[in-house]
């Protein structure tokens, strides 16, 4: 027999070389795996018929005849282990995208470090997020508020009540609108959808949501519900409106007149201090008469009450101190009914003197022609707790001087008596 003895099937070949002089075994050679494999055999026939099962083998394609017996004893102890891994995580993954896996991220990671620790390491400072019922999110958000709108003995609360029963209503609606959804549920398309949905509101109505809106998303990324990725913000419909912009609406001096000397007692003081000091009518729901009259000359507007959180101090002009004289004496809260009290007896004055609706039209006056009359924007918005641009921007030019001068010079005709008042029961 002449060596060497080519086994051929289909495309596969694999060659047997006989024994020699310097070694006295057949050589069975083959390719498999991309790199050239030689086994030895005691005998022809065991060499012919491994070389004949070889090219079956390669011919159907199986390259496993490239591992050696401890390459082979490594592959199934991987498969066992990716098994075993398909079993503990429900996920699948194949040898190769595991090996790949591996180097890749073995490749950034510095000589020395483990790739299980850095692992480790990274998921201590990456928030998991956690399933989370939409509607069960949107109670605990509202149930985390809820003491801000409380207010502690002499202090203000935190948030106001009101602010937050509409901010509880409007992610109520929120979760209704989309029941049995999960807070990872939430797509651009769900936050379009429920802001389109009130479309017959004005825009600053719905800004107001877009803000409850955002402010919720960011607490649910905060708290794990949400990921940090989310991108949610980006939806077309929490893109803030251009409001409806009106131009400044202020009484005029003769309708200030008529609503100071047609008010009640108690009402007349509320008035005054709205339009000859420019303080805001939730700020003068928190006064105390103390704070009229305990610094001379001076309303006192304390951190507490005032809106912005600043405290000022707001000079009595001559106009107001004649107005606010009858009440010198007098104690506890300015105005002792409720805000909607006042609201609806001020329409009801307003319609008795056939006077125009004007929308903060009492403090709106004293701004406009305060700023007319001394043409100097930062002391005009240090008294109103405003900034000097607002006031330029939305009230220069509205008024002249001597219009401003006719408003300050609006003072009782005679002098009124005044009786301390009891308190009286919330409307």
């Amino acid at each position: 027999m002449r060596f060497p003895v080519r086994v051929k099937h289909r495309k596969a070949e694999a060659v047997i070389y006989g024994q020699s002089t310097s070694y006295a075994f057949y050589r069975l050679a083959y390719r498999a795996g991309g790199k050239r494999v030689v086994r030895s055999f005691s005998t022809y026939g065991e060499a012919k018929r491994e070389a004949e099962k070889a090219v079956r083998e390669l011919a159907q394609g199986n390259q496993t005849l490239a591992l050696s017996p401890k390459e082979a004893t490594d592959a199934l102890a991987i498969r066992d282990a990716l098994d075993a891994f398909r079993r503990e995580t429900g996920r699948t993954i194949t040898a190769l995208q595991a090996v790949t896996s591996y180097l890749d991220a073995a490749k950034l990671l510095p000589p020395g470090h483990n790739l299980a620790d850095a692992v480790r390491g990274y998921l201590r400072t990456v928030a998991v997020v956690r399933p989370k019922p939409l509607a069960e999110a949107v109670a605990e958000f509202i149930a985390a508020r809820a003491p801000k709108a409380v207010a502690q003995p002499g202090k203000r609360p935190a948030l106001h009540p009101t602010y937050v029963k509409d901010t509880t209503r409007w992610l109520n609606e929120l979760a209704t609108m989309f029941p049995g959804h999960h807070v990872s549920d939430l797509t651009k398309d769900h936050l379009n959808r429920y802001i389109a949905s009130h479309a017959k509101l004005s825009p600053k109505s719905r800004n107001d949501r877009r803000g409850t809106l955002r402010l919720f998303l960011r607490w649910c990324v905060r708290n794990d519900y949400l990921s940090p990725s989310h991108r949610l913000l980006e939806a077309d419909g929490l893109s803030k409106e251009a409001l409806d912009t009106a131009p400044i609406d202020y009484y005029r001096p003769g309708e200030l007149r008529a609503l100071l000397e047609g008010a009640p007692d108690q009402m007349r003081a509320v008035i005054a201090l709205q339009g000859l000091a420019g303080l805001r009518l939730e700020e003068v729901m928190r006064l105390d008469w103390r704070d009229v009259f305990g610094i001379p000359g001076h309303v006192e507007v304390s951190s507490s009450k005032s809106k912005t959180r600043q405290r000022r101090l707001v000079e009595i002009c001559p106009a107001l101190a004649q107005w606010l004289e009858p009440y010198g004496g007098t104690e506890g809260k300015v105005w002792m009914q409720t805000l909607s009290g006042f609201v609806q007896a001020l329409a009801a004055l307003r319609q008795s003197l056939k006077n125009p609706s004007r929308r903060n039209g009492l403090r709106h006056g004293f701004v406009t022609f305060h700023y007319a009359l001394h043409a100097n924007e930062n002391l005009t918005a240090s008294l109103a707790g405003n900034t000097p641009a607002m006031v330029h921007a939305h009230y220069k030019g509205l008024a002249t001087k001597k219009e401003a001068e006719a408003w300050f010079a609006v003072t009782p005709e005679r002098p009124a008596n005044v009786v301390a008042l009891p308190a009286v029961a919330a409307l």
